[in-house]
């Protein structure tokens, strides 16, 4: 797996999330039709503090050296408590995203146990550097992964990604959690889970049908609008 090309595709998407108490990491995951806003997908534990007293947000895109300041009333946060995931949703203003889109691995698929991932995210360790990390999916579990991997503070929300011959790039989860083996009395190494894109999915499904929804009341409106007889009047006879 060439990872190098791998990180340098999916790096563009990839952002800092901070808040007043602490820092986590997103990625791009959806427009609305016409562009007018757009949505980080991130665990929801990294926004949900601000998100409940109304606290600002700040997204920092390294890559084009941009930022998005955010008050309670600038964004909309759709939460998932059960599987851990946010998507924030805001206009992208001067934030120097790509205008294309990453896809998610489609909801009816599933990796299989041993494939080969990796996750991005800013760890507290370096917390202005977008670091990669690898491991392999060690098992399943409802709407989550195991992974023989390591996850390190402030890499929480950062994209988990797949890449194949046939599909390219996809991104199939957040991070989420890291559990450390603590079976012994100290701390060995764990397992960090992974949430899939389930919620992800089902906003774009949500944001969608907005779209939908608008298109098809202008439309009526339009036709509202619209003289019910546009046929010229018969000119009289002599």
């Amino acid at each position: 797996m060439n990872w190098n090309a791998i990180v340098e595709k999916v790096a563009p998407y990839v952002v800092k999330i901070e808040t007043p108490t602490g820092h986590g990491t997103g990625f791009l995951c959806l427009y609305n039709q016409n562009k007018s806003f757009l949505g980080i997908a991130t665990a929801r534990h990294v926004v949900s503090y601000a998100d409940e007293w109304q606290q600002p947000i700040r997204i920092q895109h390294y890559p084009s050296s941009t930022t998005k300041f955010m008050r309670e009333d600038d964004r909309t946060i759709l939460s998932d408590p059960y599987t851990d995931s946010s998507v924030i949703l805001f206009s992208p203003g001067e934030l120097g995203l790509p205008q294309d889109l990453i896809p998610l691995l489609p909801g009816s698929a599933s990796l299989a146990i041993g494939t080969e991932i990796g996750w991005l995210g800013y760890p507290g360790l370096a917390a202005n550097t977008l670091c990669f990390f690898s491991g392999n999916v060690s098992a399943r579990r409802d709407h989550s992964y195991l992974i023989d991997g390591v996850a390190i503070n402030g890499v929480s929300g950062g994209p988990v990604i797949y890449s194949n011959d046939t599909d390219g790039v996809q991104f199939i989860g957040t991070v989420s959690a890291y559990m450390s083996n603590r079976a012994t009395g100290d701390v060995l190494p764990g397992l960090a889970i992974a949430q899939d894109v389930s919620h992800f999915h089902d906003t774009i499904s949500f944001i969608k049908n907005l779209d939908e929804a608008r298109e098809k009341k202008q439309a009526q409106v339009s036709e509202a609008d619209t003289p019910a007889n546009t046929e010229p009047s018969p000119e009289p006879k002599a």
